[in-house]
């Protein structure tokens, strides 16, 4: 960005920006409310700080893989590991040129993603390569492939500035985030900006952002994109402020909680949320009383994510025995196939047991936007509930057809179809099965079907605590207790749900720890693997304990919100928190390592020498 910087693309045109010549800046978003100006004239306390962090990878598993094979009539069958099977259809017919009814692709039963795997790297080359030699082709990325030349996340800094209130009331926040792109745009700088502060209810808001290109790998998406990064620097300096204050950090957060009716500064006045009930159940857990040692500390962080909706399709065929199968067309990556075949149930009327979900490759459904956003359950669950439900009309019809009446004076309960009164006739109830028994006798096969765009997702809010030890002499962090607090609409899985929570928190720990790419002097990557690129493992961490709160979203029938993005926004600030509740050193550049901690506080304590 600085003006002698070289340029890497001179050709590229930025978006909401104004340039005189050639720059790197890709993008430029904005996002205001009120008058900062204003908001800044009416604080007792200003507090500016300065926050970065570095590129990290996503860290799933399985590598990317695919298997494709193009017969000679030129039609393609890809089989791969991707949060979007149309995604891929659509991206591979784009590259090579070749009609999307020509391509079919399955996807496997993925391990892992966390939004890497919502792009394409091998399965055009092995369409085109199989085109070419007339076979299936297979490639299978190594670990050292993956970490170079897959997406990482974006790195960042921050400029932030806040004031406030002697009473804590906060008056204004801007903020400046800048994040790199890699060599192409795409960084998530427009999400980074919308949840940066996006937890509180503040009058006058500017947040800016920048979509900066560098010579580096082209980044990718990384669960609840951008906003991470940007909760490390707004969730850091809300706890500065709340330490210049003298106030507890969650009582901050408390009178200055979003809520209903609480306008957004990206746009949308919140609906029934439930974000001061997680800060209100963080204060009365015992967690958060609970005693602290010598070196030991605490911190608390909370964060946002926006949730979305989308394109989706699904069908319920109800089979001869009265069972049900639920196809979807969204790969399952946290346990959305338990909870679409749920709501299922629920809707027929029948046990769970008796559903079998599957995901449905490109020739076997309508098309669905991928898995992504924490959008699936929602989305693909609220599609499941009217494909139920037009099953469900069709089953009351052929009721009706049985019993010679009108088919408005049938009713569908508890999976039985019934009379809706008296006057339409004493008629014993018909059981689903009775009725797809009699099927090929009142019209054939009993198919239900939804397609549609998906809108009313609601957002998800969360309140993390987290306790930690530091070893003076290394720099060395332990994670002693960690306790994450979420608003997750209704619960439809719970045990899932308590998944998600646990896998974000352990995610966003290593984010704030130890992950990074470290690039030598040349500009190579040192470290592509996961013997130097260090994730937490179970022997790393505590039990990660969750605790729900059930606001349901009132745009969904089931109340459905997304639930897996939302726990990796606030880990990198609560720990950095409990870091200077530990020490009282403040750790401003992410990751917290033990080499970097421990210069700190080296430094830290020659600064307090010479005092």
């Amino acid at each position: 960005m600085k003006d002698d910087a070289p340029i890497l693309d001179d050709t590229m045109v930025p978006i909401g920006y104004e340039t005189k010549g050639p720059t790197n800046i890709a993008k430029h978003v904005e996002f205001s409310l009120g008058d900062t100006g204003k908001g800044f004239e009416e604080a007792d306390v200003v507090i500016e700080r300065s926050y970065k962090t570095e590129a990290v990878h996503q860290g799933y598993i399985e590598p990317h893989a695919v298997v494709a094979s193009v017969s000679e009539d030129g039609q393609a069958q890809i089989w791969c590991c991707t949060q979007g099977q149309f995604m891929v259809r659509t991206f591979v017919g784009q590259l090579l040129g070749m009609p999307t009814s020509s391509i079919r692709v399955t996807p496997s039963e993925i391990g892992g993603g966390f939004g890497g795997k919502t792009v394409v790297y091998l399965e055009p080359l092995a369409t085109l390569l199989s085109s070419k030699v007339g076979k299936p082709v297979k490639m299978i990325m190594t670990r050292e492939e993956v970490f170079r030349a897959s997406g990482p996340t974006s790195g960042g800094s921050m400029d932030f500035k806040i004031g406030a209130t002697k009473a804590g009331k906060i008056t204004a926040v801007e903020a400046t985030v800048r994040l790199l792109a890699g060599a192409f745009p795409g960084a998530p700088v427009a999400p980074a900006c919308m949840c940066a502060v996006a937890p509180y209810d503040i009058a006058n808001v500017h947040v800016q952002g920048f979509d900066v290109v560098v010579n580096r790998p082209k980044v990718a998406a990384y669960r609840a994109p951008g906003a991470p990064i940007s909760a490390f620097g707004a969730e850091s300096i809300v706890d500065e402020l709340a330490k210049e204050l003298g106030m507890d950090p969650l009582k901050i957060r408390k009178l200055n909680a979003a809520k209903k009716g609480t306008k957004a500064a990206y746009g949308p006045t919140f609906r029934d949320i439930g974000y001061e009930e997680t800060v209100d159940r963080a204060m009365d857990h015992d967690h958060y009383k609970a005693p602290l040692g010598p070196n030991q500390g605490r911190g608390v962080a909370s964060g946002f994510w926006f949730n979305i909706g989308g394109e989706s399709s699904a069908t319920v065929n109800i089979n001869e025995d009265g069972t049900a199968v639920v196809i979807s067309g969204n790969p399952d990556i946290g346990g959305s196939r338990a909870s679409l075949a749920m709501m299922a149930a629920e809707e027929l009327g029948i046990e769970y047991s008796d559903v079998r979900p599957i995901i449905g490759d490109t020739a076997a459904i309508g098309y669905n936007f991928l898995t992504g956003g924490s959008r699936v359950t929602f989305a693909t669950g609220l599609a499941v509930v009217e494909a139920a439900k037009d099953a469900v009309r069709q089953l009351c019809e052929r009721a009706a057809k049985i019993w010679e009446v009108d088919a408005e004076g049938v009713v569908w309960d508890n999976g039985h179809a019934k009379p809706a009164s008296t006057n339409v006739g004493d008629f014993e109830p018909l059981s689903l099965a009775a009725l797809a028994a009699q099927a090929p006798k009142t019209g054939g096969p009993i198919c239900g079907h939804n397609a549609q765009n998906v809108q009313g997702a609601g957002p998800g809010f969360a309140t993390h605590i987290c306790d930690v030890e530091v070893d003076p002499e290394t720099g060395g962090v332990t994670i002693l207790r960690y306790t994450a607090v979420q608003d997750v609409g209704r619960a439809i899985h719970p045990s899932y749900v308590e998944g998600q929570i646990q896998g974000g928190a352990v995610q966003g720990i290593g984010w704030a720890l130890n992950e990074e790419y470290i690039y030598n002097s040349k500009g190579t990557l040192d470290n592509p693997g996961f013997l130097d690129y260090r994730i937490p493992v179970a022997s790393d961490l505590p039990m990660i304990e969750a605790v729900m709160v059930e606001c349901p979203n009132d745009r969904h029938p089931y109340g459905v919100r997304g639930v897996g993005e939302v726990p990796i926004v606030p880990p990198m600030a609560a720990v950095a928190n409990a870091i200077e509740s530990a020490t009282g050193v403040r750790m401003e550049a992410l990751p917290m390592s033990p080499p970097r901690l421990l210069a700190a506080l080296d430094s830290s304590n020659i600064k307090q020498a010479a005092e």
